[in-house]
């Protein structure tokens, strides 16, 4: 048996990079999985076609996770299909490259509205209903190492993940009587849709090689093996924290080496 044997999931941005990822793992688990997309609907039907070729229950269900109605009627959707919800795992974002006196107000929207306030609607419409079940359950969002430390030119995106780490320990903290768990992971560089342009540039990758520690990047296969963890039964009494998965990056960023 999996680790999710019989579970429901639900992850938003599923279609795509680490969502993507992590749905075909939690399906190779044992769970039945909605994939939620806003705008990649082909990829989001494909990954829900694999899910079904494992002999899970998926589906592709759109909503923007920003939209409290979109979400609403998302969740309606994948219980009255596929179940009640046992896990979310709140994925679905967007970033910007600016600097601070140059982004604009609304591109700050864009980036806060789809990082956090997605993450708060996504986690209390599903966190309500799983109260109403009285079962518990298990909210595992996606943070940022830019969620512990500043970057350059990434003032909204820096700013919303900042925000899911603080999130992530007020849901911990008031839904534990429930027995909700909710933890975040925070990944550094990963190699996915989002971040394909940087390494076909060698300067990139050579400094990615010098001040991560462990001298490479992420694949999405590593940081949902951590999101599954988490998920899981395993991670039991995990509550409430944010894990770096950077290689190090955050305790040895631009390293020097002595001689």
């Amino acid at each position: 048996m999996g680790h999710l044997e019989g579970k429901m999931a639900l992850v938003t941005g599923g279609g795509r990079g680490i969502g993507r990822t992590t749905s075909l793992l939690f399906a190779r688990e044992g769970s039945n999985v909605a994939v939620n997309y806003s705008r990649s609907r082909f990829e989001a039907e494909q990954t829900a076609v694999e899910i079904q070729k494992m002999g899970r229950k998926g589906s592709a269900v759109c909503a923007d996770v920003s939209d409290l109605e979109a979400v609403q009627k998302m969740v309606d959707e994948v219980e009255g299909e596929l179940g009640s919800i046992n896990i979310l795992v709140n994925n679905a974002g967007v970033r910007d490259i600016l600097p601070f006196l140059q982004i604009s107000l609304k591109e700050w929207q864009l980036v806060i509205e789809t990082n956090l306030t997605g993450t708060f609607i996504c986690s209390q419409v599903v966190a309500r209903r799983m109260v109403q079940q009285g079962k518990g359950g298990t909210i595992v969002n996606v943070a940022s190492i830019a969620g512990l430390i500043a970057m350059p030119n990434r003032t909204a995106y820096v700013s919303s993940k900042h925000g899911i780490v603080g999130l992530t320990k007020q849901m911990a903290m008031e839904l534990g009587d429930h027995h909700i768990r909710v933890n975040a992971v925070a990944p550094g560089v990963v190699e996915t849709d989002m971040t394909s342009d940087y390494f076909g540039n060698s300067e990139f990758v050579s400094a990615v090689k010098n001040i991560y520690p462990l001298s490479r990047w992420a694949q999405p296969e590593e940081v949902a093996n951590l999101i599954l963890f988490l998920a899981s039964d395993e991670a039991s009494f995990i509550s409430g924290v944010t894990i770096p998965i950077d290689g190090g990056f955050a305790a040895g960023k631009g390293i020097i080496s002595q001689k």
